[in-house]
């Protein structure tokens, strides 16, 4: 097994990617670009699923770095991180089809990630 840092290491840098990404396209798409015309759809979209992959291969690491055992079940707080990160998975299919969604979305992107690490530090119950 890995050491603890290196699961919080993989995490961020997931984290990074995926923001970064999502960012990316909703900028492009706030400007009134289209999804044809975006140069850098095909790194934007690797970038995200590659950082979805991080994000969860990381996360699980560290649930068992810190002792969660298969099969055991899940707090709240691991709860409300799935559905946060769920929502940033799926976030990237939003900027394109939804176009008066964009700004919100950029808006919110930050304040989401924020509330995912503050379930992860103060792990509420």
């Amino acid at each position: 097994m890995l050491p603890y840092a290196f699961y919080k290491l993989v995490h961020v840098l997931g984290i990074a990617l995926t923001l970064t990404a999502l960012g990316g396209m909703t900028v492009h798409a706030l400007n009134g670009g289209m999804k044809a015309e975006n140069a850098a759809r095909k790194l934007l979209i690797g970038m995200h699923g590659f950082g979805v992959f991080l994000i969860l291969l990381g996360g699980f690491g560290l649930l068992a770095r810190i002792g969660f055992a298969h099969g055991s079940g899940f707090p709240l707080w691991l709860w409300v991180k799935l559905g946060l990160w769920t929502v940033f998975a799926v976030a990237a299919a939003l900027p394109y089809r939804m176009r008066a969604a964009t700004r919100p979305l950029l808006l919110m992107l930050p304040l989401l990630a924020m509330a995912a690490a503050g379930m992860a530090v103060y792990k509420p119950t």
